[in-house]
């Protein structure tokens, strides 16, 4: 395929995006359509050439797919489980794998610099293999493993048998309670950048492509998402979006006035990212140029970021009380 043929292909991509861009929902619902196409035309190819799958087998999104939270431009975080435990299945689910992350590539999803995919070893497994592994990232312990298990928390089957992830899910959530590791599960989520100044100003990127934008994915979203995700695992959710973790914490914990107030920031967040974001590429689309916002959009976003510190604040004072 030659250059203009990329171009527009690319082009056809952002105008069907942004056709679909009218909401988090739609859009959303756009990127699993188009995840069902590849995954269909990768299993045909591998079929083809070497049979039908040789046992059930569950393919799952992690990441801002898993959360149903991607943006117009996303990238690949993405694993496979099978119940047949043999060398051979392994073999086929990897060639599945590998021609699924290419078709996503094709099709405009960006590879994951981390190799979250099913095409490495790490993420393709058997139901027996994943609850070994599992077991031990929580034996391990190491800031590593643990990011693993976090990112693992945000797996939503959308191909094959979902009650395979279910119960992936249900027994790292039960390793974690067993271990204690909570706490650990914190640290490795504290470090993250200030949107607002002392001065109530907006923190902008200084230097670099992206000069005079703030960086909505590390000031804005993380402090929401980390939040809600360690609630998922103090409370057993199952559920991987942000806000249907935030509506399922029980009340005890979080009063119906404080979970109000966070879901309604994050539905506003989601819906500043589609309005603001540059969107001209996956790395532009974390970043909005605050030059370009009026006073009063400035405002709202100080109130959202605000909001987000003070909801991931109220859990680590709530985990650290344990």
């Amino acid at each position: 395929m030659n250059v203009s043929d990329d171009s527009n292909r690319n082009g056809i991509k952002v105008k069907m995006l942004a056709d679909a861009s009218f909401s988090n929902e739609q859009l959303n619902h756009f990127h699993d359509l188009v995840y069902d196409q590849v995954l269909t035309a990768a299993l045909s190819k591998v079929s083809n050439e070497y049979g039908p799958p040789p046992s059930p087998f569950s393919f799952f999104v992690m990441g801002s797919a898993g959360r149903i939270e991607q943006s117009i431009w996303s990238d690949q975080d993405h694993g496979l489980v099978f119940t047949l435990n043999t060398d051979e299945a392994q073999e086929y689910f990897l060639k599945v794998g590998v021609e699924i992350s290419e078709g996503l590539e094709n099709a405009g999803y960006k590879k994951c610099s981390g190799s979250v995919m099913a095409s490495n070893p790490l993420w393709c497994k058997s139901m027996d293999d994943w609850e070994t592994q599992l077991v031990l990232w929580v034996g391990e312990s190491t800031w590593e493993s643990i990011r693993y298990l976090l990112i693992f928390a945000d797996a939503r089957s959308i191909y094959g048998t979902p009650g395979m992830v279910s119960r992936l899910k249900e027994k790292a959530f039960d390793e974690v309670k067993r271990e204690q590791l909570l706490l650990r599960m914190l640290d490795n989520t504290m470090y993250m950048k200030k949107g607002v100044g002392v001065l109530g100003q907006l923190l902008v990127e200084t230097h670099g492509a992206y000069s005079g934008s703030i960086n909505l994915k590390e000031t804005a979203f993380l402090p929401f998402v980390n939040a809600a995700r360690l609630l998922s695992f103090y409370e057993g959710i199952k559920e991987t979006p942000t806000l249907s973790r935030i509506s399922r914490v029980s009340i005890d914990l979080m009063p119906v006035q404080d979970k109000s107030l966070y879901s309604k920031n994050f539905t506003a967040l989601l819906d500043y990212r589609l309005k603001h974001g540059s969107n001209s590429d996956y790395d532009s689309g974390h970043y909005v140029n605050t030059s370009k916002l009026t006073k009063d959009e400035k405002k709202s976003l100080k109130e959202i970021l605000k909001v987000g510190e003070q909801f991931y604040e109220h859990v680590r004072k709530m985990l650290e009380r344990m």
